[in-house]
């Protein structure tokens, strides 16, 4: 199972992580950090060229691997403005979309577009039936766009607050075809 390394998705291209991004997904990152450090563990105010170097290093091993599919996701004309990925760690049958988005392209509705094409293209692999998508309980943003995608809630579960940060509670939403 591997997805595509590019995916076109009208005003933005996702592209599999490389390591000449690390400055700008650096600089991303510490844009957006306001939004991101309340329920992102590793977005801390430290966040450096060597932190976004580390994640597309672990990325590109990860995707090696088969067991993770990062993407930063680009405008059309190139500006980076977040990153969303597949997951394998829900197991048999479904993958896992993480995503977050650069403070000022929030709300203009492209992570809910990268997150219709990325759950499109996650559905024509071998043996995906559904995608899911976790996010904090008090995180706005990230619920908005699971249910623009078209994700319904089918549950709650408690997180351990020294591994996610947040309020300790994930809602669990699922899009199935």
């Amino acid at each position: 199972m591997e997805p595509p390394e590019m995916i076109n998705a009208g005003e933005l291209v996702l592209k599999r992580w490389e390591p000449e991004w690390a400055d700008e997904a650096a600089a991303a990152v510490r844009d957006s950090l306001p939004e991101l450090k309340p329920f992102l563990p590793w977005a801390v105010d430290g966040y450096d060229t060597a932190a976004a170097r580390t994640f597309i290093d672990l990325s590109v091993e990860n995707w090696a691997k088969g067991t993770e599919f990062n993407y930063a996701i680009f405008t059309a004309v190139g500006d980076l403005i977040g990153a969303i990925g597949l997951m394998t760690r829900v197991g048999p049958g479904a993958l896992e979309i993480g995503y977050w988005i650069r403070t000022p392209w929030a709300g203009r509705g492209h992570m809910t577009a990268a997150v219709r094409v990325l759950t499109r293209v996650a559905l024509t692999l071998p043996g995906i039936e559904r995608v899911v998508i976790r996010h904090d309980a008090a995180n706005p943003g990230s619920a908005a766009v699971a249910a623009k995608a078209g994700f319904v809630e089918i549950g709650r579960e408690t997180s351990d607050p020294a591994v996610h940060a947040g309020t300790g509670s994930n809602v669990i939403r699922e899009f199935r075809p």
